[in-house]
């Protein structure tokens, strides 16, 4: 069995693989307009997009951060983890040390009525495991946990009781990893530490969503990184502890209200903003429109290089913030200035090789693309990807600027729309979720058969 350590390095690596491939694959989306209009040579499109990506990865790391803590319980424990159960139920049983009566009080009255018919040696029954699993999954959520008194002569880590000391304050996943991490030093022996289980499954997400990536890149469709890596990390958590392992309400409220609204909103404002546009400049002439946003949309290019890497650049930082957390090596899941310049170097340099494809699609197959309509798209797509950014939500590019040029397009009229190709894209936008959580979930069910889990 690999060390935790080994894991996280692992992590680390097919994470900037992951973001390397998002680059090619998802960060075309933030220049393909500029490009497909010939505003911007592919090259300097590029080099603009990477620097850019640079400044929007450091401006922010609310995504990231959403990511790492508000998508799956990285706390909660299952029958597994009780190492030795009839230890810990006979400590329950017979409360003696302060840690084991405080439990033994929040206990519910029907794991203390099994506990009440259990003998003390022997294996508890499963009834009565899975009531004291339940119990410990309630009793991490208390902001009481923790009292100097109760845990003196336990072996701390200072971050995890100064974090513990302002309990209160905690979001409820942050409360529940450091109320996991007190119980598991009060019972070395009881109780198993998630460190290294949730490794791989966070090595199995990135897997899924890796894999997943590499054929809708060889196909040119441009589905969605971001979802590919969340239905990975939610397809691998399910496949390890079942669906109880999943944030649903931050999956419906961070994932998939956005993952239908972002689209939406560029359609509607790209629409809006190119209808004003046509209003505006009706009766100037096509070639000075033509010429005047030309040099428009090297700005909105910016803008939306920008605010891609304000928001795709964070989910490996997200990833890579999850494990260290789950190792221990952090104590909260603020990114590390390194996780945000090597994520945000990889992506540029995955940017650097391809995306031609996926750029070819975005820029020529929905609609032909003129300057105007390239700052329309651009400069929608940068509004939804910033709002969303502030509120931490993992939204796609890829979403956002095709929704934008659905309707730019459809402002003209909408038989300037190729629908059929905007149809299969919707496909694989609808496939992306699942199809990579089944193989973030075959991939960690490989990973375990390997013994590198529970």
């Amino acid at each position: 069995m690999l060390s935790v350590s080994v894991l996280v390095v692992l992590i680390v690596f097919c994470a900037l693989a992951f973001d390397y491939i998002n680059g090619f694959h998802d960060t075309a989306n933030a220049i393909a307009t500029v490009v497909s209009t010939r505003v911007l040579t592919p090259r300097t499109a590029i080099i603009m997009a990477a620097c850019l990506n640079f400044v929007g990865a450091l401006v922010s790391t609310q995504v990231a951060k959403t990511v790492a803590s508000g998508l799956v319980d990285t706390a909660r424990f299952q029958i597994a983890d009780l190492y030795q159960p009839a230890v810990l139920a006979a400590k329950l049983k017979n409360p003696v040390d302060p840690v084991s009566q405080y439990l033994a009080e929040w206990l519910s009255p029907e794991t203390a009525h099994l506990l009440g018919q259990y003998p003390a040696t022997g294996e508890p029954a499963k009834e009565l495991q899975a009531g004291m699993v339940a119990d410990l999954n309630r009793i991490i959520q208390r902001a009481d946990l923790y009292a100097a008194r109760r845990f003196a002569g336990i072996p701390l880590a200072a971050q995890a009781v100064e974090k513990a000391k302002d309990s209160r304050r905690l979001k409820p996943e942050e409360l529940a990893n450091n109320n996991r991490a007190l119980l598991e030093k009060a019972y070395p022996g009881e109780l198993a530490s998630n460190q290294h289980v949730f490794q791989v499954v966070i090595l199995a997400a990135i897997l899924g969503a890796i894999v997943w990536n590499l054929i809708t890149w060889k196909y040119g469709i441009p589905s969605s990184s971001s979802h590919a890596l969340i239905g990975g990390l939610c397809g691998a958590a399910i496949s390890h502890g079942g669906l109880r392992f999943v944030l649903w309400d931050g999956i419906v409220q961070k994932v998939l209200i956005p993952l239908v609204g972002s689209p939406v909103m560029g359609f509607i404002i790209g629409f809006i903003l190119m209808t004003t546009i046509f209003k505006t400049l009706a009766h100037v002439h096509p070639g000075r429109v033509s010429a005047g946003f030309r040099h428009l949309q090297v700005l909105s290019a910016a803008a939306m290089a920008f605010t891609h890497g304000l928001n795709d650049a964070q989910k490996s930082m997200g990833i890579i913030t999850m494990a260290l957390v789950s190792a221990r090596i952090l104590v909260e899941p603020v990114v590390p200035l390194w996780v945000v310049l090597s994520c945000a170097t990889a992506m540029a340099l995955g940017t650097s090789v391809g995306g031609w494809r996926i750029i070819k699609t975005m820029g020529h197959k929905i609609i032909r693309l003129e300057p105007v309509h390239g700052f329309a798209a651009e400069i929608s797509s940068a509004i939804v990807l910033f709002v969303t950014s502030h509120f931490g939500m993992p939204v796609s590019t890829t979403h956002v600027i095709s929704g934008s040029i659905f309707g730019v397009g459809s402002s003209k009229r909408l038989s300037a729309v190729r629908w059929g190709v905007a149809q299969s894209m919707v496909v694989a936008w609808i496939l992306t979720l699942p199809a990579a959580g089944l193989v973030a979930a075959f991939s960690y069910e490989i990973l375990v058969h390997l013994g590198l889990g529970h």
